[in-house]
């Protein structure tokens, strides 16, 4: 088993990690503040090949592998988590669209989210539907030529930044459940769609809220795949996404390790460096242990994924893990730090918000053991 990245790989962290730190890393705190990425630093990440390196040549991609996309996301979000959602939802978005859309939608959709010139959301959860995700209420009904949509979104990322989004709308029965839900992709500048947008906690700069479609109308080409299909696909997409929030979260832990040790040589007490105490630099080579492990399995999930190996249980895994490893970590940085650490001026506090969205968010830790145990012992470890 082969434990280093290639030399292509190691030149596109480079690239990666020079980019959040001269271009991420200073203005983190003033996105959070103006609830925006900033549309140029997306078009710079399209430029430089930072979106949706995994996806096809044809499309716009650079067709590499699904490990090289973790290793991009891990740089960016080291610098600042909400950025990196570019990258996830690129990425997770760039393949449902490479995989089942039409090859003219296709080519456009991905060549503009790839160039940084468009965003598209990812719109499955509904008010009455959040981990019941088979559970949809939005309608996509048939008219002639096109389709018409009517329902609601919630809890989307990026919703007051998209410019399009991938939808997932009942075209079946509710009976049905996960067989009749489909995926579309739908412009957002259409009549009939509105936004509301919500006050949360963190990951300002990402944004949260409701899209509302009324009677909005989309050509029938805007089906991807086959009516029916839309949950197996989306289902299969997790398990690319979560493995990339692994490394997202676990990007922002690394940072405020490399931080906290920095710190310990720096500080004194009684006379020496504080990374002469035990007390300090023990909990911190367990943060390094914990850190080590969860961001191996999260590259395990990538290369399992590359290979076409099963990697269902291992993606619950690392989205249930990563995010509490990452969370505790970055906590335990803070606690170093001592009461400084407790400021805005330090970055500790606004990480711990963010990172504690994707304990959430994609999944919950509740439902990632559910995947586990129903890998491993089949479905009579779900409940219905």
């Amino acid at each position: 088993m082969e434990f280093a990245f290639t030399e292509e790989q190691d030149a596109i962290r480079d690239t990666a990690r020079r980019f959040a730190a001269e271009r991420l890393a200073p203005g983190f705190r003033q996105r959070e503040q103006d609830r925006r990425i900033g549309r140029d630093l997306v078009a710079e990440m399209g430029a430089l090949g930072l979106i949706g390196a995994d996806l096809p040549a044809e499309y716009g991609g650079l067709g590499l592998d699904c490990l090289t996309a973790g290793i991009i996301i891990e740089e960016i979000a080291a610098a600042d988590l909400s950025v990196a959602y570019i990258q996830l939802i690129g990425s997770l978005n760039g393949h449902l669209l490479a995989d089942h859309a039409a090859p003219e939608l296709a080519a456009k959709s991905i060549g503009d989210l790839c160039a940084g010139r468009s965003i598209t959301a990812l719109g499955l959860t509904e008010p009455g539907g959040g981990s019941d995700a088979a559970s949809l209420k939005l309608r996509a009904r048939r008219d002639g030529d096109d389709y018409v949509l009517n329902g609601e979104k919630t809890s989307i990322s990026l919703s007051g930044q998209a410019d399009s989004i991938l939808l997932f709308a009942r075209t079946g029965s509710e009976e049905q459940r996960a067989h009749g839900v489909s995926t579309f992709y739908a412009p957002l500048d259409l009549p009939g769609v509105s936004r509301s947008e919500f006050d949360d906690m963190g990951s300002g700069a990402v944004g949260r809220g409701s899209l509302f479609f009324d009677d909005v109308r989309i050509p029938a080409g805007c089906l991807l795949g086959e009516e029916g299909a839309g949950f197996r696909q989306v289902m299969n997409g997790f398990d690319f996404s979560r493995a990339l929030i692994g490394l997202q979260v676990l990007g922002v832990a690394r940072a405020s390790l490399e931080e906290a040790w920095q710190y310990s040589t720096e500080r004194e007490a009684f006379g020496n460096p504080i990374a002469a105490y035990q007390g300090v630099t023990q909990p911190l080579a367990e943060c390094e242990t914990h850190l080590a492990a969860a961001t191996l399995l999260c590259y395990k999930t990538l290369w399992l994924r590359d290979r076409n190996l099963p990697h269902t249980k291992e993606a619950a895994m690392v989205k249930w893990w990563a995010p509490k490893v990452a969370f505790d970590i970055i906590h335990q940085c803070l606690l170093t730090h001592g009461h400084y650490g407790y400021t805005k001026d330090l970055p500790f506090e606004q990480r711990l918000r963010d990172v504690l969205g994707l304990q959430i968010g994609d999944g919950t830790a509740q439902i990632q053991k559910m995947i586990i145990a129903r890998e491993i012992v089949g479905r009579v470890a779900v409940p219905y």
